[in-house]
């Protein structure tokens, strides 16, 4: 497409052949440039080895780990439960608590530093806003991540190819046919293939949070498991593939996360955070899941275009220059015969004239206006003139146009497939918030209308809807722990996902409308009932008044442990994050 500039296509659907699944294999991940000396350089401060790289990439390490780590966790939530959620005995060490303030210290640390190595890639790969076509300088800095700086000069693997290759024909790739690990200006060479791959494997590290969790005794939460399962595979497919929107992912997670941990950090070491924080950081992490979801997507469906430098060979007829002999003699005989009475001044010009249509200017200036003595070529005559005529020749040259062509954002179906494994991760968690923030800010503008602002009822639906996700999908996690525990212990079949058996009859905690009572409080309700009835039986059946009074003494008791109950479940939501990361520290 030619235009008269580079122009920017928003909402075009994507090629079909980007949505292949499995995606092609090829190319594999490109690993970051060798530096000259370790340590010298930020966007890659020391070597990894390309085995290392690529083999730390291989599908089966990101789903054998998540796998192991979310069974390892469901099945130790059910110890746990069935111990009582009593603390292990080495969580009251002081070796355990140094750990703690440790783990987390390095990763608050780590995690800052990540994000600014992912601000400083984008600075130096997006162009200023003054300089010329900057919007749409900034969409090909963003959408192809290799290659040199600057619009149109971007290295991209061409599918149908099977090579790299980019559109500006002075971009040079290396002897194997890669982009040139030298070239600089582009996001993948500026630290995104270095911090990027050290932020995937950081994803494993990050469930020693869980550990820590479990070993104080309490219940990680689903969503916390599933969001450390998620990021495992959403990191390492956006760095295989090398899919330019997982820059987002690293820059976004990586800040929230330095933040989240410094939290940790001042919360072990004792301080107290005020709640209007953790609030703040919560707001910041669901809003994380929405731009992210929207950016990515938004890859999918954008192209623009882009100059290109294309060679035409164009044909012209030229007269060919006859040598000074020739020259002479046409003139000579021309002179001769066409006009024999021609002499002195008017010969003199005539000849002039023959030399300069020969395109042969510096003889025609040489000509001198006095008589001239025959010319010793004018025996030649016609004769010799006709023999050789003056032809006119046609040669081509090359000239140099430039015309604007079409180019996708996308260009391989791994680097689609690495969008939408990302969607599917972020999805649900953003639909569900999505839909608990519209229920609970419906019911908060009727209910409270007059006395709160538009501010006050999108802070509190927002909470609402926090911990709507939450309880959604604590309750899909419960299930699914129940069910492992029961296959892996063999007691019986699995519970379906409302907490009853699904064929053998086994009977679950009692629910009443106020919510289910927990197995310590169930047995507290149990022994103040036999207690009641003991007393009865004390006093007599005949004495109707005390039994009434013992009956609406034993109704005031379960009332009481139920309303205790729902108020530390409350109160547990209340302190929790979207991650269900409260207890970390």
């Amino acid at each position: 497409m030619s235009g008269a500039g580079p122009s920017l296509y928003p909402g075009e659907f994507p090629k079909w052949a980007v949505f292949k699944f499995p995606p092609d294999a090829a190319p594999p991940a490109i690993p970051p440039p060798v530096a000259e000396a370790p340590f010298t350089s930020f966007r890659n401060p020391f070597p990894i080895p390309e085995h290392i790289y690529n083999g730390a990439l291989q599908p089966i390490v990101p789903l054998t780990i998540a796998t192991v780590y979310a069974t390892s966790i469901s099945l130790l939530n059910a110890y746990n439960r069935k111990h009582g959620n009593k603390p292990w005995r080495i969580s009251k060490t002081r070796a355990f608590h140094v750990f703690v303030i440790l783990h987390n210290v390095f990763l608050a640390v780590y995690s800052a530093v990540t994000c600014w190595a992912m601000i400083r890639s984008l600075k130096h790969a997006i162009p200023h806003y003054t300089e010329p076509n900057a919007v749409v300088g900034t969409v090909d800095a963003l959408c192809h991540i290799h290659g040199p700086r600057g619009l149109g000069d971007a290295v991209y693997f061409n599918a149908d190819q099977q090579k790299w290759e980019s559109k500006n024909p002075n971009v040079q790739l290396d002897p194997y046919g890669l982009p040139q690990s030298d070239d600089l200006g582009r996001v993948w060479n500026e630290g995104l293939a270095f911090w990027g791959w050290i932020f995937y494997l950081s994803k494993f590290y990050e469930v020693l949070d869980t550990v820590i969790i479990i070993m104080k005794g309490k219940r990680s939460s689903t969503l916390q498991t599933y969001h450390h399962a998620g990021a495992m595979l959403s990191m390492w497919s956006g760095i295989r593939y090398m899919s330019a929107p997982i820059w987002m992912f690293a820059l976004v997670n990586s800040g929230i996360h330095a933040m989240m941990y410094t939290y940790y950090t001042v919360t072990a070491l004792g301080f107290r955070v005020p709640q209007g924080i953790k609030r703040t950081l919560t707001t910041m992490q669901i809003t994380q899941f929405i731009v992210g979801v929207t950016f990515a997507a938004a890859h999918l469906f954008v192209s623009y275009t882009v100059p290109v430098t294309v060679a035409y060979e164009v044909a012209e007829k030229v007269i060919p220059k006859l040598n000074t002999s020739s020259i002479a003699s046409v003139a000579s005989s021309v002179t001769s015969t066409a006009v024999p009475a021609a002499t002195g001044a008017g010969l003199a010009f005539l000849k002039k004239w023959i030399y300069r249509a020969a395109g042969d200017e510096g003889l025609a200036e040489n000509v001198f206006a006095a008589n001239a003595a025959p010319s010793a070529h004018a025996h030649l005559g016609a004769e010799q003139h006709a023999q050789h005529p003056i032809q006119h020749a046609t040669q081509t040259r090359t000239v140099y146009r430039t015309q604007y062509e079409h180019v996708p954002c996308i260009d391989t179906s791994g680097q689609a497939f690495a969008i939408y494994l990302n969607l599917i991760y972020l999805a649900p968690l953003t639909g569900l918030f999505m839909r608990f923030f519209v229920k609970s800010y419906l019911r908060s503008n009727k209910a409270n209308a007059k006395n709160r602002t538009t501010q006050q009822n999108i802070a509190k639906s927002t909470r609402d809807a926090i911990h709507g996700v939450d309880r959604e999908i604590e309750s899909l996690g419960k299930s699914a722990e129940n069910n492992i525990d029961q296959l892996v212990n063999g007691r019986g079949r699995p519970t379906s996902s409302n907490g009853k058996p699904k064929a053998n009859g086994e009977q679950t905690e009692k629910r009443n409308g106020n919510g289910t009572l927990s197995p310590e409080n169930k047995r507290f309700v149990d022994s103040l009932n036999t207690k009641v009835s003991q007393e009865l039986e004390r006093i007599g059946e005949g004495d109707e008044g005390s039994r009434e009074r013992a009956r609406k003494a034993a109704k005031e008791a379960v009332s009481e442990a139920e309303k205790k109950e729902r108020s530390a479940r409350r109160s547990f939501e209340d302190h929790s994050t979207l991650l269900g990361r409260p207890n970390a520290e």
